[in-house]
């Protein structure tokens, strides 16, 4: 289900105070979640939580992360920074390379981060620009269709990132004439499932297939990154994965394949740590009615772009209608020029009356983090909702001078008055 957690009453006392659209986080459920992951995981003493920075890049919360023992997956040099300035060092961060440039792996190493390679050249690219590290991770791409029984769970033959198995075993020769003492394996096989056998599965292939790598190598194979891809149900009829019985599944497969230990386990999880502890709040502006039925709200897809861009669900509430009958078909719709800017199409909901407050669920990862300015829309706060119940602004919303703050040099700055005064300029 959809976290119903908060009450209705939460968001309308947070809408008096800070204009909508906002995204509302709740510190509570970021706490809780990031708990119960590391005591499903309790059993492997080297086990890390890397909080996958791009699902929620807003120091508030990486704070609250650190403070529940997680690290941080970063993939870029702004990530590293916000890393940095947010308290994390030395193993703490993990840098995944990815078409990496140059100068991001001398700013990892500097950091003391984790390094994980993607490919047979990012080897001397590292060696190069700030130098390869004792320990390594190595992205591992098995190709064809990762299967969990007859059911496919993702295509990593379709996919950019990582290693053939023939070339993670050149690597690994490569890297200890470097000075390479011991590796990890990490792999991302598939993306938003809520199937718990996905992480045992997965780490069953990690464990034979580094075993094999370090009796090639000789070198030391020290832990497996599972990386992220576990879920949440999106929809109100899908079940909560029971993240619990998913560290069992991999304790046991540890038990089988390494009993004598010295492995460890990794985690790069974004969407189940912070999905549902997010909620999109937004004013319904507009009502149309041509061949369907069109409520427009103040939010649009600059704010929460999965459902243009992905064709995703989001559940939708209208504050203080709950239990109402859901007897409505409605086109939700945001205010820029594409058809796609649609939070919901043809969804059954109560009536919606003009300055009615909705809700849409689980924008707590990949919401406001892939906001962009299409139409001159600018992106909304980022409010949150502290665990002794108050509220605080942790990102204010963009203003117009933002958006126009990179016309260094342009007459056009002037005139909009960005080169001589701070205050806000008006639409």
């Amino acid at each position: 289900m959809p976290n119903f957690t908060l009450k209705d009453e939460v968001f309308l006392r947070a809408a008096e105070q800070y204009p909508t659209p906002f995204h509302l986080y709740d510190e509570t459920t970021i706490r809780n979640r990031a708990r119960a992951l590391n005591k499903a995981f309790a059993w492997c003493e080297d086990f890390r939580e890397y909080f996958a920075v791009k699902a929620l890049p807003n120091p508030a919360v990486l704070r609250i992360l650190k403070e529940e023992g997680c690290g941080l997956d970063c993939s870029s040099a702004t990530e590293l920074k916000l890393a940095e300035v947010c308290g994390f060092s030395g193993d703490e961060v993990i840098l995944s390379a990815n078409a990496m440039p140059p100068e991001e792996f001398a700013q990892a190493r500097a950091l003391g981060a984790r390094i994980n390679l993607d490919d047979l050249t990012d080897i001397e690219l590292l060696r190069t620009h700030g130098g390869v590290p004792e320990s390594i991770c190595l992205r591992y791409n098995p190709g064809g269709h990762f299967s969990i029984g007859n059911t496919i769970m993702g295509n990593p033959g379709e996919a950019k990132y990582g290693f053939t198995p023939e070339q993670l075993r050149e690597g690994l020769e490569r890297l200890k004439m470097l000075g390479v003492r011991s590796f990890g394996l990490h792999a991302f096989l598939s993306s938003n499932t809520t199937d718990g056998s996905y992480y045992p599965e997965l780490a069953k292939a990690l464990l034979k297939l580094g075993k094999e790598l370090a009796v090639g190598s000789g070198l030391r194979f020290t832990f497996v990154d599972l990386s992220g891809g576990i879920g949440i149900p999106y929809r109100p009829e899908e079940p909560e994965i029971d993240i619990g019985a998913v560290g069992e599944g991999v304790r046991k497969v540890f038990e089988e394949e390494v009993p004598e230990g010295g492995v460890a386990v990794k985690t790069e999880l974004g969407r189940w740590m912070t999905g549902p502890a997010g909620w999109l709040v937004t004013h319904a502006v507009h009502e149309k009615k041509i061949y369907r039925d069109y409520i427009g709200v103040d939010a649009c897809a600059v704010h929460l772009m999965r459902p243009a861009m992905y064709g995703a669900y989001h559940h939708i509430t209208v504050c203080g209608k709950r239990e109402a009958p859901a007897d409505h078909i409605y086109d939700i719709t945001g205010s820029l020029c594409e058809n796609n800017d649609k939070f919901a199409i043809e969804r059954p909901l109560p009536e919606i009356r003009l300055g009615d407050l909705l809700v849409i669920h689980d924008t707590g990862a990949h919401g406001s983090a892939m906001g962009y300015n299409y139409n001159g829309r600018l992106r909304g706060a980022e409010i949150l909702h502290t665990a002794d119940g108050s509220f605080r602004m942790i990102r204010r919303a963009e203003r117009a001078e933002d958006y126009f703050a990179t016309l260094d040099g342009d007459p056009a700055a002037e005139a909009l008055c960005l080169k001589k005064t701070n205050k806000p300029v008006t639409e």
